[in-house]
């Protein structure tokens, strides 16, 4: 049994609690870092160190250094160093150090938010905008997050001692990390060849506390910017003055790339398994059948995703009482055979994203572990390579992938969403998912048309970054990678899935609940009906034609039950009853009736009719009161359904939507107001734990047991 990428993102999610609950340093020496580790800094404020470097790796950094102050006193010319930058590296000169403060300042020249005290000093006249079009920061510079990856990242790959760098260069910038002095960073302006020159000279100009550079300082429910001199002098850290290559160095790499589509990744990753364990929840909210996910069907056509998928799939169906086993004929009321294609092939969609994936993350953990500026010193071999490792073109090929998998996911989803919410296609669930009467409840019609809005942006977000490179500098960067650019949409694609995930999340507990609901009420009514039927026909049917007539019936009765959910219980059952009567007229037929003891066969047909309306409609009200006073689908659910389920009704308190009468008015009372919400908000709160990872954990141990399962299996085997 082999579920790659399962095993893999719950290995790493393992990791990754493990170093925020254990709270021990990273240690850095520049081959060993991996997406657990980078999170854990990144996203969870873990520190990182390198105070336990090998000699070995003291020995590379130190070796390189020197190496490049021989070339230098022997006259060498060496890139960057001796010589100008890009299409004007025909230039030569012998101040090395200064060199190196003339290209920071040919890069810090991005697009940032103007400062407060600079803003207030302008003699500009002409009117202000009261109502900005947005908040600067989140429009122009980057979240902190993505700026401690690239500076853990930067560090990583400065210690692998091809470049020249100093070792207390990467221990102050490794201290500003650890103090949580962030730089502030722009968004845009990298082409990602020759590295990410641009937002990387932040991290340079942090280090040499330029005074026109801020950083994000101060704890974490208040942080305020300050210039990196001001940050430099409250920490008694001594400003960087760079040697020759440091400032090239540090600039001409392409970490801010990969840490933005490492982080970037990481979430995909849980997407796509979180779209495994919706889909084995639509596959029960659906009444759809296990069969698809037969082991025969992925070993003869043996591609490792679809195997994973399928396997995965089966084994969150475990323990459910919704899903049909397959194994059941064509239903007598006409309906498919087999389920619609976003159920059936659903594990023949997802296989290929989840290999693609695997390969997304193999490319970004290398590039992490990488040497990615130019030149690069082989000391021991006493050799300069002039070369090209900044074309961080392996991190686009890897945030492409990632991008357009997680459209396919996204599209899966939204078939699956609206086939669930279309009273043709849900077999039998309510008319926009409202418990309620349809005709005055329109639940999540809403939201079946925000997926709509929400999959045509991911669809755009899928379009490649890569086949819009533009020839840049003197048409000496022709081609270059648009990496960050690549990994930015990514991110943007994540946010989307994330909230079309969250809706159909919140559309699928709605679901279960109605389902379960109906299942109830089914299960009440089916006895009852059968009761009436024999009171009434029992005196002119022999008990074999009459187990024929109440088995009749009852299919009869069903197909109806599930094709009037468009109508208000109030006529609805008048029209269920009255369904079966061609059936009465059929099983009664060829029997001759007394009228002298007032059996005429239209008059019971007629008795049978209004009796039995009145008692469907009763009993449906009465199960409908019961199950709203106390929603429970779980006795009901599959393995991985019952724990999202649970997390969804009990951890975040979002509740079964009872219809119209959940809608908040500023009319209620206090206790009222504070339990009714908007659809929308209910699902903003999945939302939110999803995109805070909260709602990965119940995620994780729908795998975890998966996973465990198989062990047991092998080991019952052996």
């Amino acid at each position: 049994m082999s579920r790659r990428h399962a095993e893999r993102v719950l290995s790493q999610w393992q990791a990754l609690s493990a170093i925020i609950k254990q709270k021990k340093q990273i240690q850095l020496q520049g081959d060993s870092l991996d997406t657990p580790r980078l999170v854990a800094v990144a996203r969870y404020g873990v520190k990182a160190s390198v105070d336990a470097l090998p000699q070995a790796v003291l020995d590379k950094i130190d070796g390189s250094v020197q190496f490049l102050r021989k070339a230098l006193e022997q006259g060498d010319s060496v890139y960057g160093v001796t010589t100008g930058f890009g299409g004007s590296a025909d230039t030569n000169t012998n101040d090395t150090d200064t060199l190196q403060v003339a290209l920071l300042q040919m890069q810090l020249s991005a697009v940032l938010p103007v400062a407060a005290e600079q803003r207030q000093a302008s003699t500009t006249s002409g009117p202000r905008k009261i109502y900005p079009d947005g908040e600067p920061y989140s429009i122009l510079s980057m979240p902190e997050s993505w700026v401690r990856g690239t500076m853990l990242v930067r560090c990583n790959s400065l210690l692998r001692g091809h470049s020249a760098v100093r070792l207390n260069v990467i221990e102050t910038l490794l201290a500003l990390l650890e103090n949580d002095i962030v730089p502030l960073i722009p968004l845009r302006g990298s082409i990602s060849a020759s590295g990410d020159l641009n937002p990387l000279s932040y991290l340079a100009g942090a280090l040499e506390g330029n005074p026109d550079v801020r950083v994000w300082t101060g704890p974490h429910n208040s942080r305020k910017l300050v210039t990196a001199d001001v940050a430099l002098r409250q920490l008694n850290i001594r400003p960087i003055s760079f040697g020759p290559k440091e400032t090239l160095a540090i600039l001409n790499g392409t970490s801010v790339s990969a840490s933005v589509a490492t982080l970037a990744l990481h979430q995909a990753d849980n997407l796509a398994l979180l779209s495994q364990v919706l889909t084995s929840i639509g596959v029960e909210a659906l009444l759809g059948r296990v069969e698809s996910f037969h082991p025969f069907i992925a070993n003869v056509r043996p591609h490792k995703g679809q195997i994973e998928s399928a396997l995965n799939i089966s084994s969150f169906l475990k323990g459910s009482s919704l899903a049909r086993d397959g194994e059941e004929d064509a239903a007598s009321d006409g309906s498919l055979r087999q389920d619609r294609y976003a159920l059936r092939t659903s594990s023949q969609w997802i296989g290929p994203q989840l290999e693609d994936l695997m390969l997304a993350r193999e490319q970004l953990e290398i590039e992490l572990n990488s040497t990615t500026d130019n030149p690069m010193f082989d000391a021991p071999a006493g050799k300069v390579h002039h070369a090209g490792n900044f074309q961080a073109a392996v991190i686009t090929s890897s945030t492409e992938k990632t991008r357009l998998a997680l459209q396919m996911l996204g599209k899966m989803v939204f078939a699956q969403s609206t086939e669930l919410l279309n009273v043709h296609l849900n077999h039998g669930l309510p008319p926009n998912l409202a418990a309620d009467e349809p005709s005055l409840s329109y639940t999540l019609k809403g939201v079946d048309i925000n997926m709509a809005a929400y999959m045509s942006e991911l669809a755009f977000l899928a379009n490649p970054v890569s086949s819009h490179v533009q020839s840049a500098e003197m048409s000496n960067q022709a081609i270059n990678s648009l990496a960050l650019i690549s990994a930015r949409y990514t991110h943007m694609a994540v946010d989307v899935l994330s909230i079309m995930m969250s809706a159909y999340l919140y559309s699928l507990c709605q679901a279960l609940d109605l389902r379960v609901m109906n299942v109830r009420f089914m299960g009440q009514l089916k006895p009852s009906i059968e009761t009436l039927t024999t009171d009434i026909f029992g005196r002119v049917l022999e008990s074999v034609k009459l187990n024929s007539l109440n088995n009749s019936i009852w299919a009869t009765i069903s197909h109806s039950i599930s094709s009037t959910t468009i109508k208000d219980s109030a006529n609805r059952f008048i029209v269920v009853a009255k369904s079966a009567q061609s059936v009465l007229i059929d099983a009664l037929g060829d029997i001759k009736m007394s009228s002298e003891n007032g059996l005429d066969a239209m008059s019971l047909i007629k008795s049978w009719t209004h009796k039995a309306a009145g008692i469907s409609k009763k009993i449906f009200l009465e199960n409908r009161a019961a199950y709203l006073a106390n929603p429970d689908a779980t006795p009901y659910l599959g393995s991985a359904s019952k724990r999202m389920y649970r997390f969804v009704r009990q951890e975040l308190q979002v509740p079964f939507h009872r219809g119209l009468v959940d809608h908040p008015t500023g009319h209620e009372t206090q206790e009222k107001r504070s339990k009714h919400k908007n659809t929308g908000t209910q699902i903003s709160i999945i939302y939110e734990a999803l995109r805070d990872e909260r709602l990965m954990v119940p995620v994780m141990e729908c795998v975890r047991e998966a996973v465990e399962g198989d062990k047991g299996f092998i080991s019952s085997k052996l």
